[in-house]
């Protein structure tokens, strides 16, 4: 039995899940350790997905099998979404889920959920995707999990936003919003016990004594889309010219550089800016160089400035290896760092006012993304007076360490664990079931007339002579036939070289067939579903096409009504 009031099909797409074949971003990361994580934790009596390709639903499956062996996996296919009613929520892996709520609305806008949730918000397509879920026939039985609360309060102004517009625009109260809980991006604690081997190695490699300290930061190495690393390097280098030769500072850097700007800014900032701090840059795409980072070193630094950044999952990381953590005062920080496990730094931004132009100029494309975030970052800054106090009181209390990195450690086993947070994310959608059930019913709109997505034929009803199903009507064989069987046109034709068609190559000879047996006296569409047990509309597709190629003819309307 699949049905469940609190579980989700899974909509699975390898770009949502797959880092390791994908490309590493902290989406796919992200993504990967959920489903892993719900896998593992999730009281459901099947895994269910909802996925566009059978490659994804092998992956899918091959999941599953390495975290749940022996588990009930069960894929839904995209043709029948009407069975995403038996589990009652669809899980989305991202806010945009607009084409979801459009999807749903030829079955009734209350036969199941959507669930999205929230990664990067600050691009223009996800502004823009709120604003389109805002028109979908959206309903208060769908959610976008927030990951943390100041990703809350930016998808609530964005709403306000909209729904003001809306007011304005239509003289009307828009309908209620979807949910917006709280419910933070989880991990596998254990995955990231430190490993000593690594740890000394990492030391050896940077050159540091036992009395050193290393800081270490996991990121994407991009200074536009991440953080800018030159305010931290010239903290840094101000922390180590007032602690002098009786201790020394290092940083290694473990992530990926997009681009060769990138390295350069990161690269030739550090040789000019700290040269008396040491410094390595690691390989943020080799998990034992990312071991290694969290196993040799002393403190994880994190001192984002920057509005890709909406949770910030690589602090709560080194919280479960045991690294206190100093991280910029921003976003899902301000959640996850609390002052037993870590320090924040104050950071300031302008007002609204103050980049106005450049919200327009990327929303018309006339600024890419990397320009509007690196702008955006050039009017933030860190506290560099707090952030050097920071420095210096972690590196010169190890004892402050030790307390801190056990208390990070815990708080990320008892908050931040799949084992935590998939249950939060099962009552949510047990909480969006009730809703459903409570709501009055609501029909689904005519057939055909989904106004983003019309049947082309509502939409282009007056460009053909006449339109319609072949109800009542007969068809017997045309002659002469066309000079090539049903299977060699196709083929001809090849629409498996687009990969698509209306229906199995198969079917169409197969209707074929059953027409010529029926002799002059002709079949009904009717009588050629019955026998074949297909859908009349799917028969429909099969006789027009065999009309367009003149294999058959429709028998007159006399001959029709016999």
């Amino acid at each position: 039995m699949t049905g469940h009031a609190t579980n989700a099909a899974i909509y699975f797409a390898a770009d949502g899940y797959d880092p390791g074949a994908k490309g590493i971003n902290g989406r796919r990361v992200a993504g990967e350790s959920f489903i892993r994580g719900f896998f593992r934790h999730a009281e459901v009596p099947a895994l269910l997905s909802f996925a566009q390709k059978r490659a994804d639903q092998d992956l899918f499956a091959r999941f599953a099998g390495q975290e749940r062996p022996g588990h009930t996996v069960q894929h839904l296919p995209l043709r029948s979404p009407q069975r995403l009613a038996e589990p009652g929520t669809l899980f989305f892996p991202s806010p945009n889920f607009a084409h979801e709520c459009w999807r749903r609305a030829p079955h009734g806008p209350a036969s199941w959920s959507v669930c999205g949730i929230t990664h990067t918000i600050s691009t223009k397509g996800v502004m823009q995707g709120f604003f389109d879920l805002r028109m979908a026939p959206q309903m208060e039985w769908d959610a976008i999990i927030c990951t943390s609360r100041a990703v809350q309060s930016a998808v609530l102004t964005q709403m306000e936003m909209i729904d003001e517009h809306a007011r304005a625009r239509f003289m009307a109260n828009p309908p209620p919003r979807p949910q917006l809980p709280v419910i933070p991006l989880g991990i596998d604690c254990t995955a990231f016990a430190p490993d000593p081997a690594a740890g000394a190695g990492l030391r050896a490699r940077l050159g540091a004594d036992k009395g050193d300290v290393v800081f270490t930061c996991i990121a994407r190495l991009t200074p536009y889309e991440k953080f800018d690393p030159l305010p931290f390097y010239i903290a840094l280098a101000e922390a180590q010219r007032r602690l002098g030769a009786r201790q020394k500072l290092h940083l290694a850097l473990c992530g990926i550089f997009r681009d060769a700007y990138s390295r350069k800014v990161f690269e030739d900032g550090a040789a000019r800016l700290m040269p008396d701090v040491g410094f390595l840059v690691l390989d943020g795409a080799d998990p034992a160089e990312r071991r290694a980072a969290l196993s040799g070193a002393d403190v994880f630094a994190f001192p984002i400035d920057n509005i890709q950044e909406t949770f910030g999952l690589a602090p709560i990381e080194a919280m479960a290896a045991g690294l206190p953590v100093l991280v910029s005062d921003w976003d899902g920080m301000r959640d996850t760092v609390t002052p037993d496990v870590g320090l924040r730094v104050p950071t300031r931004t302008l007002g609204p006012g103050h980049a106005i132009s450049e919200a327009l100029r990327h929303f018309g494309g006339a600024d890419t993304y990397p320009q509007y975030c690196a702008l955006a970052s050039q009017m933030t800054a860190i506290d560099m007076r707090a952030l050097v106090e920071a420095i210096l009181a972690l590196a010169g209390n190890p004892a402050l360490r030790r307390k801190m990195g056990t208390a990070g450690k815990a708080r990320a086993a008892g908050l931040y664990d799949w084992r935590v947070i998939v249950p939060q994310m099962q009552a949510l959608w047990g909480e969006l079931a009730a809703r459903r059930r409570a709501a009055v019913a609501l029909a689904p709109p005519p057939a055909g007339r989904l106004p983003v997505a019309p049947s082309p034929f509502v939409y282009f009803a007056e460009y053909p002579t006449a339109a319609g199903s072949f109800a009542g009507v007969r068809f017997a064989s045309a002659a002469p036939q066309p000079p090539l069987p049903v299977a060699e046109v196709l083929a001809l034709r090849n629409y498996a070289g687009l990969g698509r068609s209306t229906e199995r190559p198969e079917a169409f000879a197969t209707m074929a067939e059953a027409i010529a047996a029926a002799g002059s006296a002709g079949i009904s569409r009717d009588e050629l579903a019955s026998a074949h047990k297909y859908n009349p509309l799917t028969v429909d597709r099969l006789l027009i096409w065999l009309l367009k190629y003149g294999y058959i003819r429709r028998l007159p309307p006399a001959q029709s009504r016999k």
